[in-house]
């Protein structure tokens, strides 16, 4: 009989996920088709002159143990004190069983580092704790009066809801009262969409910081005192308050990389430098795919039996031609993307340091920026993701993040321009002076965070569209135009294989991962 075979478009985690589950599974080969000539999509590793960037900050943490012992599959966990790992040892320090051995990840590069998470926000030139904690930090830094005035506001939100809350900002306010949102909250999340909060579906409030609230700050901080150190499963734990994660020791983009050698050598295909142009379509199946060698110039039609898009979905209509229905377009256009930029600048220092050896790197793996006279959102600082992400310990790797439209002058400016830009922002906010910047770089990365607005309160219909299509599998982030993390996106590619496996027609089950609490929990 011949062999089945599944063409997968795009080749970030969910589109490299599927492609490996149906090479350990089942008999079906898969070929992936992918625009760029990188691994790992928006989790890729950039590599400028030895120092490496990470697109975004991928935190490897999941509540999905599936998950978790599958990114250990790949790559072997580190022998250190926070893993528990001994010579010989077969368990980690929380009781779970080790699929790898532990190793040395200063003599191996295929390693897992176990990092400790600290992040917070930067707001009147000042680090106040992230999550929000009203603390004594808190209390120096905001006033007495300030913060009694959150405190009320909190009171108020608590005793007295928005009821029906449909937009973001009521989201927000509902958990953090009104004056906590307006203090740490709005600036930066309008940064990010470039919109109002009140213009923005409270569905994405409720897929990234969904369990998040003052309330389960406090338990949180009550429960770490009673919890062992060395967990490296945090199962209950919301994402916004987890201590530690996993982290590959050259950045996200080198686990997609072992995943693609591994497809590889398994007898899967990766064809790069190849987009999606048009599907072949009949009696609402897909019978080919029409692609299109951006080199070359050559076009080539494929066929198959499944077919799983991680492709942004106003592309994917696009490609099914004139087919589809006035109304269905009509939302495919309306579906609005922020298009995300990182400038990495390499410092002699940060004029923003430990209180205690002010020579030292603040430890931060990233910084909110609330400060509403910047553009800039977030910084990460890649020296505390990996040491071995930078080429010169001595040196400040850090990571200037914008998000904007393709239409918006930043995208449009020459990489000088844009760097020039960045330095200015930093000195404004009395992290760098004169002389501290070394060198930089931008990257860009077009249709990064699928958004909650637009003709987005009219997805229900396209998704009723999508799924008519039996062998059609809508996965990932921007195949979905769903806000995931590179865990959910796995997911969403694992379950439907499982339903191929099972026969299994009903996608509601794909749909559903990063909605319900049991499956998965931020960026």
């Amino acid at each position: 009989m011949k062999q089945k075979k599944a063409i997968i478009i795009g080749a970030g985690p969910a589109g490299l996920t599927a492609a490996y589950e149906f090479l350990t599974r089942t008999d079906i080969k898969p070929v992936i088709l992918e625009k760029s000539e990188y691994m790992g999509g928006i989790s890729r590793t950039v590599n400028y002159k030895g120092n490496r960037m990470d697109m975004g900050g991928h935190r490897f943490f999941s509540k999905s143990d599936r998950v978790l012992d599958w990114w250990l599959q790949m790559i072997p966990l580190e022998q250190s004190p926070e893993t528990g790992y001994s010579s010989g040892d077969s368990k980690n320090k929380d009781g779970r069983p080790s699929l790898n051995p532990g190793v040395d990840s200063t003599q191996e590069d295929l390693a897992m580092l176990v990092r400790h998470r600290k992040s917070r926000i930067y707001y009147l030139q000042k680090f106040f704790d992230y999550p929000v904690s009203l603390n004594m930090n808190t209390l120096r830094n905001l006033g007495i009066i300030r913060t009694i005035s959150i405190i009320l506001s909190y009171l108020k939100s608590v005793v007295c809801p928005i009821k029906d809350e449909k937009n973001l900002e009521q989201f927000f306010i509902n958990r953090f009262g009104k004056k906590l949102y307006l203090t740490f909250f709005k600036s930066y999340t309008e940064k990010l969409w470039g919109v109002p909060c009140d213009q923005i579906s409270s569905e994405w409030g409720a897929q990234r910081i969904k369990g998040l609230s003052i309330a389960k700050t406090i338990s949180h901080i009550i429960k770490r005192i009673f919890r062992r150190s060395g967990d490296i499963v945090q199962q209950n734990t919301e994402t916004s308050l987890i201590e530690q994660f996993l982290y590959p020791k050259l950045g996200p983009g080198q686990m997609w990389e072992e995943v693609s050698k591994r497809i590889i050598s398994m007898g899967g295909e990766i064809l790069t430098g190849v987009e999606l142009d048009k599907l072949h379509i009949s009696n609402d199946s897909i019978r080919a795919v029409e692609a299109v060698n951006l080199s070359s110039k050559e076009r080539f039609t494929i066929e198959g039996d499944y077919y799983f898009s991680s492709m942004p979905i106003r592309d994917l209509i696009s490609a099914i031609g004139t087919e589809v229905p006035e109304d269905i377009k009509e939302i495919s256009d309306g579906l609005i993307y922020r298009d995300f930029i990182t400038v990495g600048l390499l410092l002699k220092k940060l004029r923003v340091g430990d209180k205690r050896n002010s020579k030292a790197v603040i430890k931060d793996n990233w910084i909110y920026i609330q400060e509403p006279d910047v553009s800039v959102g977030r910084i990460q600082i890649f020296n505390n993701w990996s040491p071995f992400l930078v080429a010169d310990p001595a040196h400040v790797w850090v990571g200037l993040e914008y998000t904007c439209y393709e239409t918006d002058e930043i995208w449009s400016n020459p990489d000088e321009e844009v760097i020039r830009f960045a330095v200015e922002e930093l000195k404004k906010m009395g992290m760098i002076e004169n002389g501290d910047v070394l060198d930089g770089t931008v990257l860009q990365i077009p249709k990064a965070y699928p958004a909650y607005f637009g003709t987005y309160h009219r997805f229900a219909d396209l998704r009723k569209y999508l799924d008519r299509f039996e062998n059609l599998f809508s996965v990932g982030r921007n195949g979905m135009h769903k806000y995931n993390n590179q865990d959910h996106s796995m997911m969403t590619a694992m379950i439907a294989v499982d339903n191929i496996i099972k026969g299994k027609t009903d996608k509601s089950e794909i749909w559903a991962v990063n909605i319900e609490d049991e499956y998965l929990e931020s960026n």
